[in-house]
């Protein structure tokens, strides 16, 4: 088995198990042979059962010898971020009171991907409870990014995106409420899709063995990511919908991506937003996207943004998650949150979800950047980071993202150019409320401009 096979998308690795040109079995031997390589030198992968995945994958290809098909990713192997509860494999969040917990059942999530055919290999190393932009933690140290193993894989979903770009694995789910989901896509060079907030239940997501409220009630998303656009929107399709027990997710048909031209797109185009630093070179592969974009015939123009005061936004957005936490975890703050000051928070992001419904209704997606930086040196949570020479907030890292948290807007990540230290860019693309399909479409024939997944160089070649 090739180390190129295993970069096949997900979609073909599904259609050639289904079709029996390869079988399960030997699908999960490449990938698992493929983390016995790489995994030794970025610690992407944190947990693995190969003992129970080769017993599915042998039942998937018996299964297919009967004539019987399990779903989409029949007997394709994955992993999946080790944040999403599964009942028959531990479940920690980086965080050492849960290292040997096991949840009594799956996740909606981790359910709808056994359903849909897959084979779970193990699981994906995180930040602590999710809350870092590296993935480091007591329980399994820290992620290395395949391109500089140097410098992070990002978080929280790090581990993710270490392991989908160094062929670990063909899929991955990732948790997004503060650009969790296209950090690491960024920093790694995949693709990565945040839905509109309430579009996949969140039930199951992080153990809760005290069964406490839940908190985290908005801007939390779980998403996939991939190595293309077309695997995205596979994977949408399986995880999102209602469950019945996150309540809030709502029931609206899930629509193929709609087959587009370049010369049918609006694309509005932000270098940066107002306030927010960002690398030139970022800007310049952002500015050279939108070029590129309108050569080929997209209608192409500098958005006119939102009038916002985007870092009140995002602090609001920050106050927001202390408030819901506090519920739970009164000691997050000194003083106890009101009724009256929860409704005055969520009726300030009314009046951001508004404005920026607004500004988009006229165009098919932004075009701004994922981040400030590309991949940066391991470092201390907090500690500055290097912005052309100059230091900037680590805190800031996320916020060309964060602001699509906080109004909830569906936002996917791709891979475009490479920085002179050979990091990956990625551009982000935000689209209207409730039209995922809309803008994956987009996102396809945008991704014909900015380019599709490129091995890091350390899997080329071995």
């Amino acid at each position: 088995m090739t180390n190129d096979v295993v970069f096949s998308t997900l979609t073909q690795w599904a259609d050639a198990i289904r079709s029996r040109r390869i079988s399960a079995e030997e699908a999960l031997q490449a990938h698992l042979a493929q983390i016995d390589k790489y995994n030794p030198t970025l610690n992407a992968v944190s947990l693995i059962d190969a003992e129970k995945a080769m017993a599915r994958a042998r039942a998937a290809d018996d299964a297919l010898a009967r004539g019987e098909l399990w779903g989409p990713l029949h007997g394709v192997p994955y992993t999946l971020k080790d944040a999403h509860s599964t009942g028959d494999m531990r479940t920690t969040v980086g965080f050492p009171p849960f290292a040997n917990y096991v949840p009594d059942e799956d996740s909606t999530v981790a359910a709808r991907l056994k359903q849909a055919g897959g084979v779970l290999v193990g699981k994906t190393n995180v930040a602590v409870m999710l809350a870092d932009y590296q993935a480091n933690n007591p329980l399994f140290g820290r992620t290395n990014n395949p391109w500089d193993p140097q410098r992070t894989s990002g978080g929280s979903s790090g581990g993710a995106a270490a392991a989908l770009a160094s062929g670990m694995t063909p899929l991955e789910i990732g948790t997004d409420m503060s650009s969790s989901i296209r950090i690491p896509a960024h920093f790694c060079g995949v693709f990565g899709l945040k839905p509109t907030e309430r579009r996949v239940p969140l039930t199951g997501l992080i153990p809760n063995p005290q069964n406490l409220p839940r908190p985290i009630r908005i801007m939390s998303s779980i998403g996939p990511m991939a190595r293309s656009v077309e695997d995205l929107e596979l994977l949408y399709s399986i995880i999102a919908g209602p469950d019945g027990r996150d309540t809030e997710v709502q029931t609206a048909p899930q629509l193929p991506a709609p087959e587009l031209s370049l010369k049918q797109l609006r694309i509005a185009v932000a270098p940066t937003f107002p306030g927010l630093p960002v690398a030139a070179e970022i800007r310049s592969a952002i500015e050279n996207a939108a070029s590129e974009l309108a050569k080929a015939g997209a209608t192409v123009e500098e958005a006119v943004l939102p009038k916002r005061d985007f870092s009140t936004d995002l602090a609001s957005g920050g106050e927001l998650i202390g408030m819901m936490l506090s519920t739970v975890q009164p000691g997050n703050q000194d003083e106890p949150v009101t009724l009256a000051q929860y409704f005055k928070a969520l009726a300030q992001r009314d009046k951001s979800i508004f404005a920026w419904e607004q500004f988009l209704q006229p165009w098919d997606a932004l075009l701004c950047p994922a981040a400030m930086v590309t991949a940066f040196p391991h470092c201390e949570p907090g500690a500055n980071l290097q912005l052309d020479g100059q230091p900037v907030s680590y805190w800031l890292v996320s916020a060309h993202g964060a602001i699509f948290n906080y109004t909830g807007h569906p936002a996917m990540v791709m891979p475009h150019k490479l920085d002179r230290e050979g990091l990956p860019i990625g551009v982000q693309l935000v689209g209207k409320r409730w039209d995922e399909s809309r803008l994956l479409g987009v996102a396809k024939a945008v991704s014909t401009i900015t380019g599709q997944f490129r091995r890091p160089p350390m899997c080329i070649g071995q």
